[in-house]
């Protein structure tokens, strides 16, 4: 009887050795084969299937066996393969390159990833999309005051009204068109796919304020106009909202805005100081000359201006300056009377 039970103990032990060992190489045949990741652009051709490429993943030296991997996908059974390119590496386990590949080919190697800062006024994204693209500065400015394409523009988003088509406006869409990264499927798109991809964007941030817009008693044209001006205006992101209530508080005291970054784009330059001259530029876009906000955005606004001319902070505000004579400070001074601005001018802008 002590014989049968040691044997039995024996294959046991047997048994369990030979199902650890098979886990263990399993595992290792499954595991990542290197430690270079460098790039691979693994193409998978038009009617393929996870079995079909088992040889061709063995030969970019990104599996250990055909065998195993074929194994592993009737283990698992990953759903239909997508043909197209895929970035892969060695460094990924057959789990990873598996789920990579069944999410579908994101890979394009044409694709170009297009930059627009935030405060860019709309020649200038014209000529940053004229860099990157094959589309001229001129056809994309063209396509922004396209008269056809503005009215399906304004049928499909709710945010843009027959306001952007005020002829007293130099750029249409200037100030709706969101600052980000965009990826373009290559060079050769259209310029209204580039300005619907932004405008789509701008959809996207100004959605979670849509009631709050709606309700307001300014229209969702004159919140990003006065966006645009924060988001020249004010240095830091602490400040927005302050610089906000700064001009709201004019506009309700029936005070000129005078803002600078107005005047900047009335005479199409910005200057750390303004002359008489300058102030007297009869533009609808200079709130020193005109009161009440501009006839249209001066930018393209960030998320936090946005927010903050839709959320202005409450304050007894009127005035404000930045300590541009020291480089080293971005300090806004705000004050709640023209004697304190003034006060303010003389203490910390000595270098006029």
């Amino acid at each position: 009887m002590k014989n049968y039970s040691n044997v039995a103990l024996g294959l046991i032990i047997i048994s369990a050795s030979i199902i650890i060992i098979s886990c263990l190489f399993f595992n290792y045949q499954i595991s990542p084969i290197s430690k270079d990741d460098t790039e691979v652009v693994f193409e998978v051709p038009k009617g393929s299937t996870f079995s079909s490429i088992s040889s061709k993943l063995k030969e970019a030296g990104l599996i250990r066996s055909s065998s195993f991997y074929k194994l592993y996908i009737k283990l698992f059974r990953p759903s239909t393969l997508e043909a197209g390119k895929y970035k892969l590496n060695k460094t990924m386990s057959m789990h990873e390159i598996v789920k990579t590949l069944e999410e579908g080919s994101k890979y394009n190697p044409d694709a170009v990833m297009l930059t627009i800062p935030e405060g860019k006024n709309m020649k200038e994204i014209a000529s940053i999309v004229s860099e990157n693209t094959n589309i001229s500065s001129t056809s994309f400015l063209e396509a922004v005051n396209d008269s056809s394409f503005l009215d399906e523009v304004i049928e499909n988003y709710w945010f843009v009204t027959d306001d952007v088509k005020n002829p007293n406006i130099r750029y249409a869409l200037e100030g709706y068109l969101f600052p980000s990264t965009y990826e373009l499927q290559n060079k050769d798109v259209d310029a209204k796919y580039i300005i619907l991809k932004m405008l789509d964007q701008m959809e996207k941030v100004l959605n979670p304020y849509k009631e709050k817009i709606t309700s307001s008693k300014y229209s969702v044209h004159e919140l990003l106009t006065m966006a645009s001006i924060v988001e020249y205006e004010a240095i830091l992101d602490e400040d927005r909202a302050l610089v906000a209530s700064v001009f709201y508080n004019r506009l309700d005291s029936n005070m000129k805005l005078q803002s600078c970054a107005t005047l900047g784009y009335a005479i199409g330059e910005f200057k750390l100081t303004y002359t008489y001259q300058d102030m007297q530029t009869d533009s609808l876009y200079n709130t020193y000359y005109y009161s009440g906000l501009p006839v249209g955005p001066g930018c393209m606004p960030s998320l936090e201006s946005i927010e903050a001319a839709i959320n202005p902070a409450t304050s007894d505000y009127y005035y404000f300056m930045a300590n541009v004579c020291d480089p080293t400070s971005q300090k806004t001074y705000f004050a709640k009377t023209y004697a304190e601005h003034q006060a303010n001018v003389k203490k910390y802008l000595t270098c006029f």
